[in-house]
């Protein structure tokens, strides 16, 4: 069985650059001095342990499908009712208390924007309650893959869409590839059974999004809550759309900042502009997030924070699913 340092490389090493080729666990154990059931047992305790969520694709904004960030201001007593009925629903991938009078946030995916809304209509008639509707116009920043090791990340640098939208006969991949790969020894193998495509190809098809930036990454996607940081927050400003673009890109600059984007406003919701901060405890997110202000031209802004108080379902990104089967394990919260 691993050890916990190894459970940590692994973890840490490989949530990029994950090995393409047919055994990727003897790759792995290769590199570290382990046998490949060493490796594969060690990722098959932290998938049950809640660890690891999948390993697998993490796609660039605007790679293909369609996603909406949504949230809803609940009623404290009819909290948890709700989130019950809004996690029901298979497309809602991401749904979290927050601290805020608009308290109940989610993420829902599908084929297309069409069935996102669809999806939304039907959470407001099961709810009788209105949904914001927040889509993101531009990302600056979109990475949770970071170094496991510390308080917070200390990464940095722009997230932007991707260059090309995945092509029809490239989704069925792309349903198994966000779903995660099966824990086997040659499990690239097993995606191709099931395409009736050489494994090869599946390979060359992965390598090339990778190439193409069509995927941010392809590797370990871990479940941060449970490796510690459970001082999570979105803090929202209110920026003239004149200056949202300079001061978002400056949020990606800033080692913490995780996530960055602008969003469009809704009634009753001033704010544009969105950071996340990851951390273990909450002075040093606040912290990080009083010197993102600073450093990015904020001061003065129109803002709120919201730390994440209840996890109701984290489960991976559905944009592909009418190709492939249901998840089997969680996936990374944007949370």
């Amino acid at each position: 069985m691993a050890t916990h340092a190894t459970d940590l490389t692994l973890l840490n090493a490989w949530q990029r650059g994950f090995p393409l080729v047919r055994a990727p666990f003897a790759a792995i154990g290769t590199a570290l001095g382990l046998e490949a059931a060493q490796v594969l047992n060690a990722y098959q305790r932290l998938q049950r342990g809640g660890s690891v969520s999948r390993i697998g694709a993490v796609f660039a904004p605007g790679a293909g499908g369609a996603s909406l960030l949504a949230a809803m201001a609940v009623p404290p007593a009819r909290l948890d009712a709700v989130a019950a009925i809004v996690s029901a629903h298979p497309g809602v991938n991401h749904n979290y208390e927050r601290e805020h009078q608009v308290n109940l946030w989610f993420v829902a995916t599908g084929r297309d924007a069409a069935a996102v809304e669809l999806l939304l209509r039907a959470i407001e008639a099961d709810t009788g309650l209105a949904v914001l509707r927040l889509p993101m116009l531009r990302p600056y920043r979109i990475d949770t893959g970071f170094d496991l090791r510390a308080a917070q990340s200390q990464a940095s640098g722009a997230t932007h869409w991707a260059q090309h939208s995945l092509q029809p006969q490239d989704e069925p991949l792309a349903a198994l590839a966000e779903q995660g790969l099966p824990l086997i020894e040659q499990p690239f193998d097993a995606w191709a059974a099931q395409l009736g495509q050489p494994v090869e190809s599946v390979l060359a098809t992965l390598a090339r999004w990778l190439d193409a930036k069509t995927l941010s990454r392809f590797g370990v996607v871990v479940r941060h809550h449970e490796l510690g940081f459970t001082a999570n927050a979105m803090t929202v400003f209110d920026v003239p759309d004149c200056a949202v673009d300079a001061c978002g890109e400056a949020l990606a600059q800033i080692p913490g900042i995780t996530l960055a984007y602008q969003r469009a406003r809704a009634p009753g919701w001033p704010f544009n502009l969105y950071c996340m901060v990851h951390g273990r405890d909450r002075d040093s997110v606040r912290a990080t997030v009083d010197a993102a202000i600073a450093q990015a031209g904020l001061h003065g802004k129109p803002r709120a924070t919201l730390f994440s108080l209840r996890r109701f379902k984290q489960t991976g990104a559905r944009r592909f699913a009418h190709h492939g089967p249901a998840p089997q394990g969680a996936a990374h919260a944007y949370a």
